[in-house]
């Protein structure tokens, strides 16, 4: 059951990751590139969890990869404030 929601999880957050890139394409607003790549590495870590075993070794640093997509998320956010306050 574990397996099949982990799939679910990254189909859904690729098919949010496709929507924003979508709307980057549309818009040209970067923030919306760090919401898409945001997403694909948080189905990228999905996919790769499900795969992995629980008892591996690897397995914690497979956790990185979700902090690089929730880092992006910030990174955007504070990019698009700043472009905000210079214009």
């Amino acid at each position: 059951m574990d397996d099949f929601l982990s799939g679910v999880i990254a189909t859904l957050s690729a098919t949010a990751g496709l929507m924003f890139w979508k709307y980057w394409r549309q818009a040209r607003d970067r923030l919306f590139s760090f919401f898409s790549g945001a997403f694909f590495l948080l189905s990228l870590h999905y996919v790769l969890l499900t795969f992995n075993p629980r008892d591996g070794e690897t397995r914690p640093y497979l956790y990185l990869i979700r902090l690089a997509a929730f880092v992006s998320i910030i990174v955007g956010v504070i990019d698009k404030n700043r472009k905000d306050i210079h214009e």
